[in-house]
């Protein structure tokens, strides 16, 4: 039973991804071609592993992920549905982070630590979200639904609702 939720849910992530980029031609392309389809086989699989307690394999997946892809995701953060993650080089997302559903994430960009937190280490990223290429949210903030975070922004306060984040937590309210 597992599985087959596990397989609607890789479809219905490879059809937004179909959906959102108008370079794609058809589902079984980004099956086939989008390394950020493959990293999120990769990581649903690695998270299953992670909340199973089967530590060691969930991390050698995830890294295996980590090297045909250039995507690292921690096998215990907690990913939405229809996540769509765009030319996703070099892209972070670390343990205790969550992402929530209908985001887009572009490459370069990272959920990260700050070093400073013990156990809620990353931040929680609402609905909706539009991170865009090269940001850094930092810490265990919490980042509201329909946001935009800008490219290369820094983040390391919470971010309310509706809004549009650009440089260093400069806020434009829609």
């Amino acid at each position: 039973m597992k599985i087959l939720k596990l397989l609607k849910e890789l479809y219905e992530d490879a059809k937004n991804i179909k959906e959102k980029d108008p370079a794609s031609r058809n589902i079984i392309e980004v099956m086939i071609l989008y390394p950020g389809f493959h990293i999120l086989v990769f990581h649903r699989i690695s998270h299953f592993l992670y909340i199973h307690k089967l530590l060691f394999l969930a991390r050698l997946n995830s890294q295996l992920g980590r090297f045909f892809t250039g995507i690292e995701i921690h096998p215990g953060a907690k990913i939405g549905r229809r996540f769509f993650i765009d030319h996703g080089m070099g892209i972070v997302i670390g343990e205790t982070a969550t992402i929530g559903n209908d985001c887009t994430m572009y490459h370069n960009a990272t959920l990260g630590g700050t070093g400073k937190d013990k156990y809620k280490r990353h931040p929680d990223i609402g609905n909706n979200v539009m991170i865009g290429a090269g940001a850094k949210i930092l810490g265990p903030v919490i980042i509201g639904n329909n946001v935009k975070i800008g490219a290369n922004s820094t983040v390391f306060k919470n971010i309310p609702d509706n809004v549009t984040v650009i440089k260093y937590n400069e806020i434009i309210k829609k």
